[in-house]
Formats: C-alpha cells, sequence, structure tokens
C-alpha cells in the first residue's frame, strides 16, 4: 500500500511528493508539503476476511489481514507478532435485538477505544526498529485518556521516546517510574495553552526536519495511519460476528470528534465490507453537519463559539482528520453523500437515551455512545431498515456521574481504570513555542 498527501488529492498540486510506502508514512507521519497520508488506492480484501466466522478472534483477524494490506513491510510473521504483542484484548459485540447491536471498545487497558489503535502502532514501531536496529521518538498532543493510553502502550518499547504534549490542565495516570529521569522512555510536557497550542506544536515540531531527522520523530495521534487504519480492523470484527445473525442492511453509528473512527469506517468499506450506510453521531457543535451543507473543507473551520457539552470528545470545531474526509468526498461526492449521514445529539436527549438503553436493554453507555445510540434513532435515512452497530467508545463507569443521574445506578471503576486517577507532575513545563519544547526534549538527553 502506497501513501500520498491529501494536498495532492484536495489541490492537485503538480509539485506534490512522490507516493511513499506505509512504513515511510508512519515514521514521517506528515508529507513535507502539507496535508496527512491517505493511502493512494484501497486495496479489496474480501478474499481474506469474508470466509472468517465468528469463531475468529481480534488478533487473528489482525494478522490475517495486516500482511496483504501492507504486502511487502509485513510478512505474516512479524504480522502475527504485532498482533500478538499489541492485543490481548478484543472488542465486546452485544445484539440488543433485531435493530442494535452496541460494540463495546473499552476493554484495553486504559478504558477507552484508543487503546486498540495505539496498541497496534506500538507494537508496529517495535517491529519496524527491531528489523533496523534503530529508534523513534514518539510525540502526541494529549490530555487525559488519550495521555494514559499512549503512555501505557509505549511503556517500556525498546528503542522509542515517548513525548507527550499535555494543555495547562492537571496531568493524571502516569507512572514517575516510567520518566525518562528515571530510567524510562517517557517525557510528559505541559504546555501554557490549550489542546490546539500542542496539536500545532506538534505539527511544527515534524516539520522541522533537522530537529525530526536527529531524533526521528513521529506522532501518536490519529494522524499518523499507523494508528488510524488498525482501528477499520474492529469494523470488519463486527462484520464477521454479526453476519449470520442479521438479515437485510448493515449500518455503523458512530461517535464523531476528530472523525477518526468515521474515517477507520470508510476505509473498511473500501477494503470491501458490505454496509450500507454510516451515520456521524455529533453533539451540539455538529462541525461534520456544515460540511455536508456546504461541501468545502473551510466548513470546519467556522467561527461558531466552541459548545461545552456532556461529551467532552466531540467538543471539536475544526476535526483533525478533516482533510480525509474532505478527500473521500472529493474522489466521489455523489456517493458518499448516500453512504455518511450526520446528526446533532443535544445534552438531554443524550441523557434520556442512556437511560432508556438501560431501561430497555440493561446495557449502560457513555455519553459518547448515547449520542450514537439517539443518532441512529434520529436519522430517518436508516430508521427501522437495517441493524444499527452502535459504537461505545469509553466505559460507562469512566462517567458515574452522568450515569447515575440517568439511571439510577452507581458504576464503580475497575481497579485497573481507578489506578489511573492519581494526578501526576510534567517533567518540564513550557511556553507554545518550537524552540522551547525542542529545548526541553533536548535537555532530556
Amino acid at each position: 500500500m502506497q501513501f500520498v498527501s491529501t494536498e495532492k488529492i484536495l489541490k492537485e498540486q503538480p509539485y506534490a511528493s512522490e507516493p511513499v510506502s506505509f512504513k515511510e508514512a508512519v515514521l514521517r507521519c506528515l508529507p513535507p508539503e502539507g496535508g496527512l497520508y491517505v493511502p493512494e488506492v484501497e486495496h479489496d480484501l474480501r478474499s481474506f476476511f469474508l470466509h472468517m466466522g465468528e469463531e475468529t478472534t481480534f488478533p487473528e483477524l489482525t494478522a490475517a489481514i495486516t500482511p496483504h494490506l501492507f504486502e511487502g513491510e509485513l510478512n505474516p510473521m512479524s504480522a502475527s507478532r504485532v498482533a500478538e504483542r499489541a492485543y490481548n484484548f478484543e472488542p465486546e459485540l452485544i445484539q440488543l435485538d433485531e435493530t442494535f447491536s452496541v460494540m463495546n471498545l473499552y476493554n484495553g487497558p486504559t478504558g477507552i477505544f484508543k487503546d486498540f489503535g495505539i496498541a497496534f502502532l506500538a507494537a508496529l514501531l517495535e517491529e519496524l526498529l527491531q528489523s533496523e536496529n534503530t529508534t523513534c521518538m514518539i510525540v502526541a498532543a494529549a490530555r487525559g485518556n488519550t495521555g494514559v493510553a499512549i503512555a501505557r502502550a509505549f511503556l517500556n518499547k525498546r528503542g522509542i521516546t515517548t513525548v507527550l504534549l499535555y494543555p495547562d490542565e492537571p496531568i493524571y495516570g502516569l507512572d514517575k517510574a516510567a520518566y525518562i529521569s528515571q530510567g524510562g522512555n517517557l517525557i510528559p510536557i505541559r504546555v501554557k495553552g490549550n489542546l490546539d497550542d500542542c496539536q500545532k506544536l506538534l505539527s511544527l515540531l515534524i516539520h522541522d526536519r533537522e530537529f525530526a531527522e536527529r531524533y526521528r520523530v513521529t506522532a501518536a495521534n490519529s494522524i499518523n495511519p499507523g494508528r488510524l487504519l488498525p482501528q477499520a480492523f474492529y469494523f470488519l470484527y463486527s462484520f464477521i460476528k454479526l453476519k449470520k445473525h442479521i438479515s437485510g442492511e448493515l449500518i455503523f453509528s458512530i461517535p464523531s470528534g476528530n472523525l477518526g473512527n468515521l474515517i477507520a469506517a470508510l476505509y473498511a468499506w473500501k477494503f470491501g465490507m458490505p454496509v450500507n450506510g454510516f451515520i456521524a453521531a455529533m453533539n451540539a457543535n455538529n462541525s461534520f453537519g456544515e460540511f455536508i451543507k456546504n461541501g468545502t473543507i473551510e466548513s470546519f473551520n467556522n467561527s461558531k463559539p466552541l459548545i461545552s457539552t456532556i461529551t467532552p470528545a466531540l467538543d471539536i470545531s475544526y476535526p483533525s482528520n478533516s482533510e480525509r474526509l474532505v478527500s473521500f468526498y472529493k474522489s466521489a461526492p455523489a456517493v458518499m453523500r448516500t453512504m455518511v449521514f450526520p446528526e446533532s445529539i443535544d445534552d438531554e436527549t443524550t441523557i434520556q437515551t442512556m437511560k432508556m438503553v438501560w431501561d430497555k436493554y440493561g446495557v449502560h453507555l457513555d455519553p459518547h455512545g448515547a449520542v450514537a445510540f439517539a443518532a441512529s434513532q434520529a436519522d430517518a435515512n436508516f430508521r427501522d431498515q437495517g441493524h444499527v452497530v452502535v459504537l461505545s467508545t469509553a466505559h460507562p463507569a469512566k462517567y458515574a456521574d452522568l450515569v447515575h443521574k440517568a439511571t439510577g445506578r452507581k458504576l464503580l471503576l475497575p481497579e485497573h481504570l481507578a489506578s489511573l486517577n492519581c494526578q501526576a507532575e510534567p517533567i518540564a513545563e513550557i511556553k507554545p513555542d518550537l524552540e522551547a519544547l525542542e529545548s526541553a526534549i533536548a535537555g532530556c538527553f
């Protein structure tokens, strides 16, 4: 699989760089001319997963698909090692009735869906670096759950240093024994700014090629295709688990903030997954709905103030994967408009849906999963036309107060998640400035 910049697709730049391999896209992360890496051509993988049955495990699916997806870069043995190292957990698919299933993606070590993509990227990089006997530096804009997931996945990974850029707020869940000053591989840095400032610093760092090449810098956020593409695997997994148990259309309802899961679902479709549509479930910020109306990437960058809601992962005005989504629409706008449908859900409806799903099915949803469930009921394009798989992206006990408010039930965090609530301090605090960041990193060596 070869990768090109979205700049080449969206702006048809004659000077855009040549296609690169998957390995180079993962290790470079961002194209030199700007934009994001996307597959030049999506592979048809139907012959590799359509025959799989519901007894197939998630690591087995991953190990079977990746050698063909990344042909020439991961052989079957190395793909098996990556899958085995990455996944001692898998998605949990619960069929509620003939109309709805819930795919729980919180069974990883930190209780969020990001564990799946991050665990794959960590295992993949370790495999690639061992074959070269070289090193790299992972850098990520992080807050809350994301930072913990990255720190855990890359803990003690050979040849990898992990830099986490936190906004100016408390940091939780880090083990000081993992800090580089204590002999570990973790460098947490607090930036005196917000998450957008951290993301801008990350981009500037990668594009400073002298520094980036000295430390071999790449990113752990979903801008890295090595983290984004494996998220497609759990859509394929849900299909092979459900295919014998449902009839009619298959639809996915996806909480959509930075759009990583929606993009991954679209890749799964491109790889050959039989599916009839996707619901992009948003909260009141509704950034994707504006794009559907206007059809341009500028629609994501509107001037509306960001609304604070009970679903913070969806409180985004400019999704980091927006250029990837626009590139899908540019290639086939008419087809895309029959495949993806936006729905915006307010906080009150989210709470009511959490209560309804518990009362009717005895299942707890986190608020982001509830947004997706409510969106599937609101969308007239799919209502009562098929089977909807709703993504639940975080352990509901992480939102125990909201669950209690909605259902009257008190949830306790599992012990392995409760231990992540301890506050931690960074190694350095810097202003949102590239020189300050590079000095802080260099000072650790």
